[in-house]
């Protein structure tokens, strides 16, 4: 099975256990963090606090410092763990956000001084995603579904659709349409992002952020696929600790690549107290 294949299935199978999670009203989880390493646990985070002017914290939102809510207008980051990145904003090199939002609505959200945000998986730091603009909002008039429109991206949201099923099956049409129109198409968690067809993600974004800072040791959190790219450029650093924040829906691949899990957004700001 190729790649690209493989990152299909595990976005459907992590879609299918979020929908089973929210049938069955299960948001809770009541495993400890855990290591999957000593060496990491005992090595790469000492490291890390031990010369945090040298390191950056990364971190995705939407469901990594904000519970996932039905509507992605009502997801608030809470207050304690707002404390918590101050804390860490005044300790470390580098502290920031990667967010699929908008960059002004991820800010807005985050709402902590010091932080870097950027949005729209990384596409806002390219400038060539400027270009797209126009035809992607073309393409959204021609789509009946209601759009978020993020200026250099489109997002059709499901959650709250009364037939999941149904509604995936019309949005599957509308991926194939953006495809033929020469753009990407990706289903994330109750979502169809429509993006130009550039080589930009979360990892070119961490790259980009720990360039501009010049460090060379950071760690990671999130809880979707798309965290997978930010995942694969943390391993290229000196030192980088993947954390997975853990739900019912997290990606297989996910859990499998990372170094730390944490259950739920509650578990990654205790873990984050630690830092």
């Amino acid at each position: 099975m190729g790649e690209k294949e493989q990152q299909r299935d595990d976005d459907q199978a992590a879609a299918d256990a979020e929908e089973r999670a929210e049938e069955s009203g299960d948001d809770t989880y009541t495993r400890k963090p855990e290591h999957r390493s000593y060496r990491m646990g005992v090595d790469a985070l000492a490291r890390l606090r031990d010369a945090p002017e040298r390191a950056a914290i990364l971190l995705d939102i939407d469901g990594t410092l904000a519970p996932i809510v039905p509507r992605p207008e009502d997801s608030a980051v809470p207050d304690e763990t707002r404390e918590v990145l101050r804390r860490l904003v005044g300790r470390y090199g580098l502290v920031g956000a990667i967010s699929g939002r908008a960059g002004p609505d991820a800010l807005d959200l985050v709402s902590v001084p010091g932080m870097q945000v950027v949005g729209n998986h990384g596409l806002e730091l390219a400038e060539e995603a400027e270009a797209w603009r126009g035809r992607l909002h073309a393409f959204s008039e021609g789509v009946s579904w209601r759009v978020e429109d993020k200026g250099v991206a489109l997002a059709y949201h499901y959650r709250t659709h009364p037939d999941h099923d149904a509604a995936r099956a019309q949005l599957e049409l509308v991926a194939e349409r953006a495809r033929e129109d020469g753009l990407r198409a990706r289903f994330g968690r109750m979502v169809l992002e429509v993006l130009p067809p550039l080589d930009v993600d979360k990892g070119t974004a961490v790259r980009a952020l720990l360039a501009r800072a010049g460090l060379g040791r950071a760690m990671f959190a999130g809880d979707d696929t798309t965290d997978l790219d930010a995942f694969g450029a943390v391993d290229e650093l000196e030192v980088g600790v993947k954390v997975a924040v853990d739900s019912a829906e997290a990606p297989p691949r996910l859990r499998a690549s990372a170094d730390v899990l944490v259950p739920g957004t509650a578990g990654l700001v205790e873990f984050l107290r630690t830092l």
